[in-house]
């Protein structure tokens, strides 16, 4: 398992890949993957797998007909969600690669895109490919799940994503806050 000081090396050395201090925590969990209400899905995709939290709860929920795989950039968390989940097919790549894996499972959208990324540490043409990706692969009424942190609704980059989000997608929302999360984060849920 991944220590959390370990975890914390991670966030400093790569801030814009490891977008927090340490794991989210099991209440964040479990708001973004019953928010995503993943029982009647037939595809689910998670970006930014981080140490396999939100992977957990989502073979938890999804049913046995549900097809489901992960992206993840980091090497060292993409392994750690292996050995964490090993019933998770676990793909080492950017999220913005998501097409060329759906396809390769045989489909061409998907029900659910759960996400773990850290937004907020994105220039603004990854905030945009990245959502242009995640437009392009849901099916229409799909929905991006995604959770941000409090804090970052101050900063520059998480106010345009924000806007961005809006933008892209006809129907958002937030839930309450998950103040036990470190830092606090609530989740957004964008429907196409």
């Amino acid at each position: 398992m991944l220590k959390p000081i370990k975890f914390l090396k991670h966030f400093l050395i790569s801030p814009n890949t490891t977008g927090a201090l340490t794991p989210s925590s099991e209440g964040l969990s479990h708001l973004i993957t019953d928010t995503a209400e993943l029982a009647n899905t037939s595809m689910v995709i998670e970006f930014g797998t981080g140490t396999g939290v939100f992977t957990e709860k989502i073979l938890q929920k999804i049913s046995d007909k549900t097809q489901f795989f992960a992206l993840e950039i980091n090497s060292e968390f993409a392994e750690q969600t292996r050995q964490k989940c090993p019933k998770a097919l676990v793909y080492e790549d950017s999220a913005v690669n998501a097409r060329t894996y759906l396809e390769a499972a045989g489909f061409q959208a998907c029900d659910r895109i759960i996400c773990g990324l850290p937004w907020a540490s994105f220039d603004e043409g990854l905030q945009n490919a990245l959502l242009q990706t995640t437009k392009d692969v849901l099916k229409p009424g799909g929905k991006l799940l995604t959770f941000a942190y409090v804090s970052s609704l101050l900063l520059p980059a998480g106010i345009r994503f924000r806007k961005k989000l809006y933008a892209t997608f006809p129907k958002v929302s937030t839930t309450r806050t998950i103040w036990m999360n470190i830092p606090p984060a609530f989740v957004y849920c964008a429907e196409k």
